[in-house]
């Protein structure tokens, strides 16, 4: 309150309520309650005879209503334009998104915008136009736009049904798009810049069962990919790693498949290890999964929170002399346990890794459709099942969250298991029908 007017209007501070929780609804409110009252701020300066604008005492005199004026709707009533509703979530600063998560949101706004329009009021989208869009997304080839970089989504789908194509992205591909959709909607609902979300609880059948989609490697997979030249003898680390020689490197290539084997790490977990994350704990050598790193450093990232854990070291690593390559890496002043894997484009060093392991897959011929390097993960999930090794056990072990329908109350109490009996656990993962006494003549 102006000083010279608190004695008049026997106030020192004005409050008003702007209506709404949405700070993009308060930022447009703000400005015409400022202006109301700065329009009684003049009123209480004319009742006292001081020097008053009289166009600020008009700015809320309501016009004489015209009978005969048509009644018009203002043309901002359907609000903000889907482009723009996509820019300020993204933009949105109460959001901590992975490089990964951004990115795939970054791609659903590309095809959603270019089939539904970025100057479209996003309050005149309606539900049968999102039943339309998930017809042209059915209809997307895989890797359309490196296949058809000049058409459009609905170009693509017109030209993929005259064709007959049958390379079509899946059913899980379409439903991470109105996922990611769905989310923005539902952001813009909370906002009030939207009455209600029109994709909502829209899916399209997946006919392939959750277990289904990615397999455990078979015996017969794992035995190709220890013999493959990297484990039995190849020319080099480098492109050499396909071809027979008398070079046995114990890098990133050899180590990270045995972890995620006999570790149950995540392929990024194990990528971004820091020589520090090898700890003994408790007197047992352990890997600790965790985002913090001793030198501050904040390029490590975790799938969720239960994926922070301390996981014991296999015994079968162990006797592969891992501990001596850790001790190595240390001495070398190291301070990722494997540096030679580098960042990828996306935020996480498992990018890189991952892209050279589907062609170590293919030369070593162990390829299949249904297996990729998360098949490890598959397979030790398997291995814990066959050692009889307790579910809560495992679950700790693998980082998995028990699940919402299989948690109790009894589940907060306590402190976990002792070191020991996950070492005792883990101990017991084994692979039968798998030789791999090749790679401790390499050691």
């Amino acid at each position: 309150m102006p000083e010279p007017l608190q004695g008049i209007i026997g106030k020192k501070e004005i409050w008003r309520s702007l209506g709404t929780d949405s700070p993009t609804v308060a930022k447009r409110r703000a400005l015409r309650v400022a202006a109301q009252i700065e329009h009684e701020f003049e009123v209480a300066r004319s009742k006292v005879g001081l020097n008053v604008d009289p166009i600020m005492l008009e700015a809320f005199t309501e016009p004489a209503p015209v009978a005969s004026a048509p009644v018009v709707e203002p043309e901002v009533r359907n609000g903000i334009t889907l482009g723009d509703l996509y820019d300020a979530y993204m933009d949105d600063p109460t959001r901590d998104w992975s490089p990964t998560t951004r990115m795939a949101y970054q791609t659903t706004k590309r095809l959603v915008v270019a089939i539904l329009g970025a100057d479209t009021p996003v309050r005149s989208i309606s539900r049968s136009q999102c039943r339309e869009m998930i017809e042209v997304l059915r209809w997307q080839p895989r890797n359309a736009s490196k296949l058809f970089p000049k058409l459009t989504p609905i170009e693509i789908a017109e030209r993929a049904k005259a064709e007959g194509r049958t390379d079509l992205i899946n059913a899980a591909n379409i439903n991470t798009y109105l996922n990611k959709l769905g989310g923005v909607l539902n952001w813009a609902v909370k906002e009030e810049l939207l009455d209600r979300n029109p994709a909502q609880g829209l899916r399209v059948p997946d006919p392939t069962a959750r277990r289904d989609k990615r397999l455990p490697f078979s015996t017969l997979q794992l035995q190709a990919i220890f013999s493959a030249p990297l484990y039995t003898g190849c020319r080099d680390d480098g492109h050499g790693y396909a071809t027979p020689g008398p070079e046995r490197p114990r890098n990133a290539r050899f180590w990270i498949p045995l972890l995620s084997m006999f570790g149950g790490l995540r392929l990024n977990e194990a990528c971004q290890l820091d020589v520090a994350d090898i700890r003994r704990v408790e007197d047992v050598d352990c890997f600790v999964i965790t985002e913090r790193s001793d030198d501050d450093q904040t390029d490590k990232r975790l799938k969720t929170s239960s994926s922070e854990r301390v996981v014991p070291i296999h015994k079968t690593l162990i006797d592969l002399g891992f501990m001596d390559f850790v001790r190595q890496r240390k001495r070398a002043g190291e301070t990722k346990l494997f540096a030679e894997v580098g960042m990828g484009a996306t935020g996480y060093r498992s990018t890189t890794f991952s892209a050279w392991f589907r062609r170590f897959v293919v030369r070593a011929g162990a390829d299949s459709p249904k297996t990729c390097f998360h098949s490890f993960r598959h397979g030790f999930r398997d291995a814990l099942r066959e050692a009889r090794i307790d579910r809560d056990i495992a679950l700790m072990l693998g980082g998995w969250a028990a699940g919402s329908g299989s948690a109790s109350v009894s589940d907060a109490y306590g402190s976990g298991y002792r070191i020991m009996t996950l070492k005792e656990a883990i101990d017991r993962v084994a692979y039968p029908n798998l030789d791999l006494d090749h790679l401790y003549d390499g050691s």
